[in-house]
């Protein structure tokens, strides 16, 4: 039985209304119920993509998503811009689809500089971008509108853009900056569980995956406009997180979402302060630091898993002792979802109390 409170980047912590909402009880995917449903959901997905474009709902991680655009959209070369734990593995995911693929690859917290996109782009071998916007590995975020302008200038290069920890924490208009596939998963700062990937696709990838041979089936581009213009999902989808989905978006929009967007930059400034103020530093530059997560340099060498070890049974406060290679040399802080000033306060206090006694190992 888990008997603490996440502040992991995901799954994060889920509201006791979101869990009422899944509760729901569920109706046939091919019935007029389910068509409302999906539905109510689409006005409020298309504005909170900024888009115009379908945004469709896949009963997978983001993942499936991610190869599913590599499978729809690559003729020629993916170009897989490389910054961290996600962002790499979209590098061999690539490969293991069949696909020619190069890196543009960066040390972990780098960010990618758009000059050097534009460098290789120029080469014209590729016909495909991945993205990770917010690396969550990491805790940085790439400066996604300098990075679109870049592609502005090569119109048969297709972006696909990962927003899995930045979707409805920053602005990110899809339609002003010409994104063509941008997908995101629910148990991020949507705070519900994981199990949904949500993507909205522009027309020109549409136009490209038309004549993309091997595009599979369940990850198929076409099928899910087909079925999207039914009110429905091409295969069964997990209805009672839609429900839970359209509970999250009425909550979003009840709160607004500029002062969300808001909220989670005055969070994430309250947990630097507290970096900042202890002495460890952000493993990004500050500018391009996370909005949603922080991802905190180990400076003062202390023992993290220890650290987190203690806070999680001491506390009932469970963060995360860093990712990958950077495992103990980082350790990560979400401030995304529904976390208040109240929660990060309470968070920041009872660290607080437990790091002394690391400072000296």
């Amino acid at each position: 039985m888990i008997d603490y409170k996440l502040h992991i980047p995901g799954p994060v912590d889920v509201s006791k209304g979101a869990y009422q909402a899944l509760t729901t009880p569920v109706m046939g995917h091919r019935s007029p119920d389910f068509v409302d449903l999906y539905n109510q959901c689409q006005p409020l997905l298309q504005e909170l993509f900024m888009t115009k474009d379908p945004v469709f709902l896949s009963t997978s991680s983001a993942w499936g998503v991610m190869e599913g655009a590599v499978r729809n959209l690559s003729n020629k070369k993916v170009l897989c811009c490389m910054c961290g734990a996600f962002s790499d593995k979209w590098l061999d995911v690539s490969k293991r689809c069949g696909k020619n693929a190069d890196a543009l690859s960066v040390e972990w917290g780098q960010h990618i500089d758009p000059m050097l996109l534009d460098e290789k782009l120029s080469s014209g071998e590729y016909d495909l971008v991945t993205l990770v916007h917010n690396e969550t590995s990491c805790g940085m975020m790439n400066p996604l509108e300098e990075i679109m302008s870049v592609l502005a200038k090569y119109p048969d290069v297709l972006s696909v853009i990962d927003t899995v920890s930045s979707f409805s924490v920053v602005p990110i208009p899809k339609d002003q900056w010409a994104i063509d596939v941008i997908l995101t998963g629910s148990q991020k700062a949507l705070a519900l569980p994981p199990g949904l990937a949500l993507f909205s696709v522009s027309e020109r990838a549409f136009n490209r995956a038309k004549s993309i041979e091997g595009r599979g089936y369940y990850f198929d581009f076409i099928e899910f406009l087909k079925n999207h213009e039914k009110g429905m999902t091409p295969s069964t989808p997990v209805i009672p997180l839609i429900h839970g989905l359209l509970y999250t978006l009425e909550k979003i929009f009840e709160e607004g979402v500029t002062n969300r967007q808001q909220r989670h930059d005055n969070l994430n400034q309250m947990v630097h302060n507290w970096v900042f103020n202890h002495g460890f530093e952000l493993l990004p530059e500050k500018q391009f630091a996370s909005k949603s997560l922080t991802c905190v340099k180990n400076t003062l060498n202390i023992d993290v898993a220890g650290f987190v070890k203690a806070l999680r049974e001491e506390k009932k406060l469970s963060i995360d002792g860093g990712y990958g290679k950077i495992k103990g040399k980082t350790f990560r802080i979400s401030n995304m979802g529904n976390e208040s000033t109240e929660s990060i306060e309470h968070l920041l206090s009872e660290m607080d109390g437990v790091l002394p006694r690391f400072l000296d190992k």
